[in-house]
């Protein structure tokens, strides 16, 4: 219970001296608690002029693992005299898994924990990205399909001009992103649609948005993202704080949404659900043109792994990942000094030892050592042997009662005492 409410009340990571940034400045509050170190160790993914590190992700593919609330405690809330003094704190757990093995990622690969609105912010960004390219192929692949009368007749003037463009155009074609036809059109016909058939973007609620105002009979309410499935998924809903920490189960976020008109509007999950599948994982490998393999090792990381990798508490070495370049992307003391706690708050997470909604479970969870979640044999052996020697105890001393309370008076004789 102890150790419990030790990992609950207390954020597991550690405030290093870093550069006054955006991105340091989240490291402190993630990373509040471990172990101090030197400037001179400090991470820097910006780079630092002719002396820059980098790292190189072009390897790895990223995949997301599992969401989940944690209720601890908060000082900022004991100060305000608020109805709880436990604050909901949002996390995600993803994966940079070795390129060709995203499905079963068993091995050599870097496990990382990060809050959750700066993960879907980044996520968000590069699917919406991601989906937009898609369009703009179908519509450059797939026009035949899309009334041009005169290139569906075989009309070789108007498909190709001067008789070499066309042939042009196909090699440009296959340059791009490959889309199916058959279903790309009529998808990105609903994304463009989507606000005029009454539909709004999940998305949009990443980041907590007011809903509906403060009445005489009701508080007022945001909408914001919450983990499901037992953290396999994430969707949108209802809460009764501007920072979406108190989550209100009772409500459904769709009866407070309307339009200009004030006509109910739903939610489309579409793009959101591509920010935590686990089929389709997100190539650390940026784009290029052509096939050549000099572009390709050019290329460099994609900037969502990047990213992402950079705001993130790691867990590394526990899995074998190596893709740290040999350059000293930064001082390997720093990364060590922290792992192991990481590692085992990670575990914590995965583990059962919080509820879907962050509760602790009493007795949900096994006892954990670093990267993982099982009993050790000498733990096994040292609990069995407590046990049949209290138990043993036990029967002694039942013995010795009965002695001392149904056997009669002593043998004072025997003993060599004398009367008096």
């Amino acid at each position: 219970m102890t150790l419990l409410a030790g990992v609950a009340s207390a954020n597991p990571f550690a405030a290093k001296t870093t550069p006054s940034n955006a991105a340091s400045a989240y490291h402190a509050k993630l990373m509040k608690g471990a172990v101090p170190t030197k400037n001179s160790q400090i991470r820097n993914l910006e780079g630092n002029g002719d002396d820059a590190s980098d790292i190189d992700l072009t390897g790895y593919s990223l995949r997301f693992e599992k969401c989940q609330f944690v209720k601890a405690y908060s000082q900022d809330l004991a100060e305000a005299g608020s109805d709880t003094v436990l604050a909901t704190q949002r996390f995600v757990i993803f994966r940079l898994c070795p390129a060709g093995s995203c499905s079963s990622c068993t091995s050599g690969y870097g496990e990382y924990v990060i809050d959750m609105e700066q993960y879907l912010e980044s996520a968000v960004e590069y699917r919406q990205a991601e989906q937009e390219d898609m369009c703009d192929t179908c519509d450059a692949q797939c026009y035949y399909n899309n009334g041009d009368d005169a290139a569906a007749n075989g009309d070789d003037a108007a498909a190709a001009d001067d008789g070499n463009n066309g042939d042009n155009g196909d090699e440009e074609r296959r340059r791009l992103t490959t889309v199916d036809c058959d279903t790309c059109a009529s998808d990105c016909e609903k994304i463009a649609n989507m606000e005029s058939n009454y539909y709004l973007d999940a998305t949009s609620f990443v980041s907590c948005q007011q809903i509906s105002d403060q009445t005489d009979d009701s508080v007022a309410l945001y909408a914001g993202p919450l983990c499901a499935s037992q953290g396999a998924k994430i969707k949108i809903g209802v809460f009764t704080d501007q920072y979406c920490m108190f989550l209100d189960s009772s409500k459904d976020v769709e009866n407070y949404l309307t339009d200009g008109n004030g006509n109910g509007m739903k939610l489309s999950h579409a793009l959101l659900k591509t920010t935590y599948t686990t089929s389709d994982c997100i190539s650390c490998l940026a784009d290029y043109d052509g096939d050549d393999d000099a572009g390709k090792s050019s290329a460099g990381n994609k900037e969502v792994c990047t990213t992402l990798y950079e705001y993130a508490a790691k867990c590394e070495s526990y899995h074998g990942f190596e893709g740290i370049s040999s350059n000293n992307y930064y001082d390997s003391s720093n990364q060590l000094a922290n792992e192991e706690l990481v590692c085992d708050f990670i575990s914590s997470l995965r583990g059962g030892t919080y509820s879907q909604d962050g509760e602790i479970v009493i007795g949900g969870s096994k006892v954990y050592t670093a990267g993982g979640t099982s009993t050790t044999g000498g733990q096994k052996f040292a609990l069995t042997f407590f046990i049949i020697g209290t138990v043993g105890l036990a029967v002694y001393s039942a013995m010795l009662h009965t002695q001392l309370t149904k056997g009669g008076k002593p043998n004072l004789a025997a003993q060599g005492g004398a009367m008096a």
